[in-house]
């Protein structure tokens, strides 16, 4: 039986998790190019293989050497955490409906926060005028979450602006914060991979936080016991 997941890694931590790789499915090759910074594709004669990304990608990704060859497997993987390390900082925006989460974040350090509560009820099966009714309270409730999300996050970007905005919990309320007036300015930042999260309190925007600089390994082909 196979099996496939997505692994989120620091930078400092790549050389040992491709090491632990080797030991567990064996030698396997490498593929990486300057003419797609950024991305590496390992593969084990096992049949696992392993699709390794940066969590952002930006203007002058080139390389240092100005290498546009193939790259052995050290290269590659120092190659990786040279990208992934380059020093942003990160806007972080959580929203659930259960509340709200919104920092600031230097090298994997939350630097800045703000978070809270606000309740927006489930949906329901009632039909009806109960259940129009009750469409009207939930949407006034998300449109309440939603524009102290976007508040919050506008006054805590304005002390530092962000290099790029980290997206975290549920996709349509993020999409509806972003476009909320007072985050007009910050539209065109560079969004990194959704974070799935649950209610983002402080610890939770800590951990998005790390996240935020993490590499994606998505690992497929993973061979059962």
């Amino acid at each position: 039986m196979q099996d496939n997941r997505l692994v989120l890694v620091p930078p400092e931590r790549l050389e040992g998790w491709v090491r632990r790789f080797a030991e567990r499915n064996g030698p396997f090759s490498t593929e990486y190019t300057a003419a797609a910074p950024g991305r590496a594709m390992l593969r084990a004669p096992n049949g696992c293989s392993a699709e390794i990304t940066v969590p952002l990608a930006f203007p002058g990704m080139e390389t240092v050497s100005g290498n546009t060859g193939p790259y052995g497997q050290e290269q590659a993987v120092q190659e990786l955490i040279r990208l992934a390390s380059r020093p942003v900082t990160v806007g972080l925006l959580l929203i659930r409906r259960g509340g709200y989460g919104v920092g600031l974040a230097r090298n994997g350090v939350l630097v800045a926060s703000k978070n809270g509560t606000r309740y927006v009820q489930s949906r329901t099966a009632a039909g009806g005028w109960s259940q129009q009714r009750f469409a009207r309270r939930r949407a006034n409730q998300a449109d309440a979450l939603v524009a102290t999300a976007a508040e919050r996050a506008a006054v805590l970007f304005a002390e530092e602006a962000p290099d790029c905005l980290q997206p975290g919990g549920d996709a349509a309320l993020f999409s509806e914060c972003l476009a909320h007036a007072r985050l007009a300015r910050y539209r065109q930042l560079p969004l990194l991979p959704l974070l799935p999260v649950p209610d983002p309190r402080r610890d939770v925007l800590r951990q998005a936080a790390a996240d935020a600089r993490s590499l994606r390994v998505h690992v497929t082909g993973i061979p059962g016991d």
